[in-house]
């Protein structure tokens, strides 16, 4: 069966240290991809609000939302999930060490929820609430859609490996966070974990012929990047 992949949306930085930039200067959005197989239609890091996510799928696909059959997440991070709630009838995943780690993140917040404003305490129920909703991910979604684990970026960031005939496609979230950072080596500041980040960059490129970077349009690895 064939496998095909759309960027619905090219994600952006709201800080470019690469650019020189030191303070947020636009508003941060992930990359979004669709990757269909079959009947089957994963988007991938649902990042704009919902109405213009809806808007933009519609000008590259011919389709609304309502024809995503799964959502996956290659971070828990809000940015990756910001229109999240706009697939109500989908299946939504990520890694179960993401899932595990998030939990956990939240769990403790709530604890402390003495030291959190009203406000900031009902932020974190309605997402331990919105977690509910997403299971783990499976080793494999069909034969030629894989789970990838990318830890480094957050806990248990992972992407999605596709494997049809011509090519290895990664699209990696923030283990690439642009083709900058790729070429030059360079992972997220903002990284739970450094060298766990920089691992999985070197893996990612020693394995993909293409990438889908978490903030960034799509890339082809060169023999000058490896």
């Amino acid at each position: 069966m064939s496998i095909d992949y759309t960027i619905i949306s090219i994600g952006a930085l709201a800080v470019n240290r690469l650019w020189g930039e030191t303070q947020p200067v636009r508003t941060s959005h992930a990359t979004t991809t669709l990757v269909c197989e079959g009947k089957r239609r994963i988007l991938v890091d649902p990042s704009l609000p919902a109405a213009a996510l809806a808007a933009r799928f519609f000008e590259r696909t011919g389709q609304s939302l309502d024809s995503v059959t799964d959502v996956f997440c290659t971070s828990l991070r809000p940015v990756h999930r910001r229109s999240l709630d706009a697939f109500p009838r989908a299946r939504w995943w990520c890694a179960e060490a993401e899932l595990e780690s998030y939990g956990r993140h939240l769990a403790a917040l709530r604890d402390s929820a003495d030291r959190l404003k009203s406000a900031d305490a009902a932020l974190v129920e309605a997402d331990l609430t919105l977690i509910e909703r997403i299971k783990p991910a499976p080793d494999k979604f069909s034969e030629p859609i894989s789970l990838y684990p990318l830890p480094g970026p957050s806990a248990g960031s992972a992407g999605l490996l596709l494997t049809p005939p011509t090519a290895t496609i990664v699209i990696a979230g923030d283990a690439a966070l642009t083709r900058d950072h790729v070429e030059r080596g360079q992972v997220w500041e903002g990284a739970t974990d450094t060298e766990s980040a920089l691992d999985s960059l070197a893996e990612l490129l020693d394995l993909a012929d293409v990438i889908i970077p978490g903030h960034d349009n799509v890339m082809f690895v060169t023999q000058r990047m490896m």
